[in-house]
């Protein structure tokens, strides 16, 4: 009788990333994590990450390895969190100090992960660092090369515009074997750095469109709310919804907005208001876990991503709050901006707007009305579509040519 061969293990994926939940019911964007954990089926699945004060150094987290890695002293790794890197950086500029320990670290412990054997294939978020950390650590075991995926989520494309940067990122993609942008309009700009178009793929992060952000035909939707979901940075428009706010409450005098979120503008986005006498019309709700933030979705009568291009040059790939509004039923507007231009048609639910002004965006937005469900469009972000559509990406890069 010949013996029982054992069975084949799961290859080794390893997720680099900068922004990754510090812990259950962070705050903090979650899309890498939502991901990554819907990989572990198919790949055993390590994510490195940063460390924050609060979080583990090493955990499982829902079926994924996480490791984090020091750069400082504890209280000053604070490169990441509360707004992200480039808005930190633009804010802090003290903070450039942090930058070559938290990008010397990542490769260390990245490298000894590859040279021990640890790793089959990499998935890099945003070309810099981690792409750049991917490329320089592929080769970090002798006669052997990890192939890598990129993804760019838009800051590291839009923002880091020098030509040391520009050099560097035409570098990553020029060794990555696929690389990925999360919307349409980051095509023109990704091909610019000279991708290979057939290596070139549009696909977007996902939301839970099936199990968590959907519709709820008891739930009373407000005809007065307005609703702002997102971090508090340049990029995300914040200052110009409340500079309209005042024609809006001209033509509705019983509307008022909501806001849910945080970040390194709060306070002066609070000064906003109250020099605006608006203090009655606007309530600042800070970090809303995600789960609260579907009875506010279902309650909006509208929801507002006024998003604009910030002076350094960062703009969203693709707001993902969009459309976990619009998976919940909210009618929502957005500016007209490279990754939302195609969201244009796809759904009478998303009105597309090109705004310069604050009365112009106040009359865009008062122009909506509610149509009161999710169009099927929309599940085309659905999560069991997008870690599908990344798990053929992944087995394609794997069987890259080593």
């Amino acid at each position: 009788m010949r013996p029982q061969e054992p069975p084949s293990r799961k290859p080794r994926l390893l997720v680099l990333a900068s922004t990754y939940p510090r812990w259950r019911d962070d705050p903090e964007p979650a899309f890498v994590h939502e991901l990554s954990k819907r990989l572990i089926h198919r790949f055993e699945v390590t994510v490195l990450c940063p460390h924050a004060p609060g979080a583990a150094m090493r955990e499982i987290f829902d079926g994924v390895r996480v490791v984090r890695y020091r750069y400082a002293p504890t209280r000053w790794e604070t490169l990441v969190n509360d707004g992200g890197i480039v808005s930190n950086l633009n804010r802090a500029r003290w903070k450039l100090l942090l930058v070559p320990g938290f990008i010397l670290a990542q490769v260390v412990t990245a490298w000894r992960m590859v040279r021990a054997g640890e790793v089959d294939v990499m998935h890099a978020h945003w070309l810099l660092p981690q792409g750049m950390v991917a490329a320089l650590v592929a080769r970090a075991q002798a006669g052997r090369k990890v192939p890598f995926l990129v993804t760019s989520h838009g800051a590291d494309l839009f923002a880091l515009r020098g030509r040391f940067a520009r050099w560097v990122k035409a570098w990553v993609v020029g060794r990555a074997a696929i690389v990925t942008v999360v919307s349409e309009g980051m095509r023109q700009p990704m091909l610019k750095l000279g991708v290979v178009p057939a290596s070139l793929g549009v696909e977007p992060m996902g939301v839970d469109l099936t199990g968590q952000f959907t519709p709820d035909a008891e739930a009373e939707r407000s005809r007065d709310e307005l609703l702002f979901v997102g971090r508090l940075v340049e990029k995300k428009g914040l200052r110009h919804l409340i500079d309209a706010m005042p024609t809006i409450l001209a033509e509705r005098p019983s509307a008022f907005l909501t806001v849910a979120g945080f970040g390194p503008e709060m306070e002066d986005r609070r000064d906003q208001v109250s020099r605006l006498a608006l203090s009655d019309r606007v309530k600042f709700l800070g970090a809303v876990k995600q789960e609260d933030l579907v009875a506010l979705y279902r309650r909006a009568a509208v929801f507002v991503a006024p998003f604009i291009e910030a002076g350094s040059g960062d703009q969203d790939g693709l707001g993902l709050v969009i459309v976990e509004a619009a998976g919940c039923g909210a009618p929502v507007v957005v500016s007209d901006m490279p990754a939302t231009h195609a969201l244009n048609g796809l759904s009478s639910q998303a009105l597309v707007v090109r705004w310069s002004n604050a009365e112009e965006l106040a009359r865009a937005i008062l122009s909506v009305r509610w149509s009161g469900h999710r169009e099927q469009a929309w599940m085309a972000f659905d999560w069991n579509q997008r870690a599908a559509a990344y798990k053929r990406i992944l087995e394609d890069v794997l069987r890259e040519p080593r």
